[in-house]
């Protein structure tokens, strides 16, 4: 089972920029998407982008939207979060994972955390107000 390694996490200030990475140790299947998850201190885990591993589709959570760009590198085998427009609340764990893509149409939908698996260990980001 492929396993991700979560990188780029640290300290940024309000309105700040951070470039998360997640490598995966080897093949994604063709119709799985991989996505970003945050868990705030206190909180549950959260969806904060996917994207199919075709590179075509993506998913945004409306937190992440127009500040956040997933994208992936299948030279690198290696998906990548750009976060700007840090707030505080951006703070906490970042995780990567994967499961079986779920579309309507062409539209790439979000169906919960249950259907991921193969979860990294995190990266933490801390944003200062």
């Amino acid at each position: 089972e492929v396993q991700f390694v979560e990188s780029g996490g640290g300290l940024a200030q309000t309105g700040g920029s951070l470039r998360l990475s997640c490598a995966a140790s080897e093949f994604i299947y063709d119709d799985y998407v991989i996505g970003w998850f945050h868990q705030a201190p206190g909180k549950e885990r959260e969806v904060v982008a996917t994207i199919h591993k075709s590179g075509g589709y993506t998913y945004y959570s409306d937190s992440a939207k127009g500040r956040f760009t997933i994208s992936y590198d299948s030279a690198r085998n290696t998906i990548y979060l750009r976060m700007n427009s840090l707030k505080p609340e951006d703070t906490g764990v970042y995780f990567c994972a994967n499961g079986p893509s779920t579309f309507h149409g062409h539209t790439l939908l979000y169906t919960g955390p249950s259907r991921f698996h193969s979860w990294g260990q995190g990266t933490q980001v801390t944003v200062s107000a």
